[in-house]
């Protein structure tokens, strides 16, 4: 019996597709596949599937984490690429969590919520 796993995606909500899809590929993701209600999103070796689905109350308690290296260069990266201005969204600045993290909060078009982050030492430097 081989139970080994591949991976696990989450499909992400949006209310506005075609939006949502320029928002992530103005970011830096690639997206290899789509049709008119699914996109397979990707950056590296991390992925989701970008979903048309509008659902507001669903939309808005959404959430997803990011673990990244550098969390400034990707804060640096989101401020440069114009998403905010463009898409009007919200992003806040870095700041290091309690739980051992450093991150910060970007919202997409539709209102799901991301938490870019990366992790800290602890306080016994690990």
């Amino acid at each position: 019996m081989n139970l080994a796993t591949v991976e696990i995606k989450a499909f992400v909500p949006a209310l506005d597709f075609e939006r949502s899809r320029r928002f992530y590929a103005a970011l830096g993701f690639e997206i290899p596949w789509s049709s008119d209600e699914l996109a397979y999103v990707r950056h590296g070796d991390c992925s989701f599937l970008l979903q048309a689905f509008n659902h507001p109350e669903f939309v808005q308690n959404f959430q997803m984490h990011l673990l990244v290296e550098c969390v400034d260069d990707w804060h640096a990266k989101v401020v440069a690429s114009g998403v905010v201005e463009e898409f009007g969204v919200r992003v806040d600045a870095p700041a290091n969590q309690p739980w051992g993290m450093r991150d910060f909060p970007l919202f997409d078009p539709s209102g799901v919520l991301w938490r870019i982050a990366q992790n800290t030492p602890g306080p016994d430097g690990g």
